[in-house]
């Protein structure tokens, strides 16, 4: 590794892990910084587009949201694009009527034709749990512990089952702890400080980021661990039983696919409804219009989503995590551990759940480090960023 002259960095993949890195590493070294990505367009998964019959922009890997409670993130994003307001007001299509989740206090009180005040409801809901189980042990228990099998099998169990492709017992408790239970009629998804959508979309805001005279982009490019690129260090944001060519077996990941349709007017009233039902096959309805209230269309788009397991041509979204999922990440962190001038990063390389704030905190706090490890020789060996205490 020659550092007397300026480095040439190679970054695998053009999402937000390896735009905001390779942004990072160009504001912060004089260097060289190459960005691969396989697909014909930038923003890896929250790529955008105008659909070409409605004018909508349309999330084209499914619903993208954005929100934060991390000021240092949000100045960094607001840096590259202008955001527009949207607050994520989910609703539950089932057999008992539409709902609002987060289950709130108007879940509870029209679900159980109640009028609770909040601390009623709090006091109502606890009788419902079951007190058995000591401990959650699994995603199941978690939800029977708190809130009954009734709410449960009304909202988590079939959309969870369709989600994941599993029982609910097979997942890990810490997933549903994700979606809280609240007490008042706050019916936003979120609890972030900050919350929207880029006016301009995902994409735009990408190309903003790499738009940097030490960057250059090879899009259409797909990278092959063999042929490695000569670089001084490399950083990987792709799968990572990918980059071992899958050798020790395949990480479990889930996919989606989309039904397109096309209305005039209005579809649904909303961006999102869930379908927790498991006679209807597909997980929920995104309506991509919704998503963007700032904007008139006289013509509708929507997308029925489905859920089904990563094959070798798929995409992956989810890292499903279960146990045999764990010991293959253990095995493929070891053979990772045995590269050299590698580093892996993002949701896909360090296979994690991860919200867009957290991947683009987590590539500038990286891009900050590497930067110091370089400069004092030390960059060399592979680096997971905040991954391996998940092991």
């Amino acid at each position: 590794m020659d550092t007397t002259s300026s480095p040439h960095f190679c970054i695998v993949g053009a999402g937000f892990s390896g735009a905001v890195l390779a942004r990072a590493l160009a504001e912060k070294m004089d260097c060289r910084v190459t960005v691969l990505d396989e697909r014909p367009h930038l923003g890896g998964n929250c790529h955008t587009e105008r659909d070409a019959a409605t004018g909508v922009m349309v999330h084209c890997y499914g619903p993208h949201i954005f929100h934060t409670s991390l000021p240092e993130v949000w100045d960094y994003v607001t840096r590259f694009g202008r955001f527009g307001a949207f607050v994520n007001r989910v609703k539950a299509v089932t057999p008992r009527g539409v709902f609002s989740l987060p289950i709130n206090l108007h879940t509870i009180n029209q679900f159980f034709g109640k009028t609770f005040n909040p601390a009623e409801a709090k006091a109502f809901i606890a009788t419902l749990g079951d007190a058995s189980i000591a401990e959650p042990r699994n995603f199941e228990e978690q939800a029977l512990k708190f809130l009954g099998r009734e709410l449960y099998e009304t909202f988590f169990y079939g959309y969870t089952r369709k989600q994941w492709g599993c029982e609910p017992r097979e997942l890990a408790a810490s997933i549903l702890k994700r979606l809280p239970v609240r007490f008042n009629y706050d019916d936003n998804y979120y609890n972030s400080t900050w919350q929207g959508i880029p006016e301009d979309g995902y994409t735009a805001m990408v190309e903003k980021i790499l738009a940097h005279p030490a960057i250059t982009v090879r899009l259409g490019v797909r990278f092959e661990p063999e042929a490695r690129p000569a670089c001084d260090h490399l950083f990987y944001t792709g799968p990572l039983d990918a980059y071992f060519g899958h050798r020790a077996g395949r990480l479990g990941y889930r996919t989606v696919t989309f039904e397109r349709g096309e209305a005039e007017g209005d579809f649904q009233g909303n961006a999102v409804l869930n379908y927790g039902d498991p006679a209807v096959p597909y997980t929920r309805i995104h309506e991509h219009k919704h998503f963007a209230p700032w904007e008139e269309h006289a013509r509708t788009v929507y997308f029925k989503e489905y859920s089904q397991e990563t094959g070798p041509a798929d995409p992956p979204y989810y890292p499903k995590r279960l146990d045999a999922d764990h010991r293959l990440l253990r095995e493929y962190r070891r053979l990772a551990r045995q590269e050299h001038g590698v580093s892996f990063l993002g949701r896909l390389a360090t296979y994690r759940y991860m919200d867009m704030d957290k991947v683009i905190g987590e590539a500038l706090a990286f891009g900050g480090a590497f930067a110091r490890a370089f400069q004092d020789g030390s960059a060399d060996r592979p680096i997971f960023p905040n991954a391996d205490a998940e092991a």
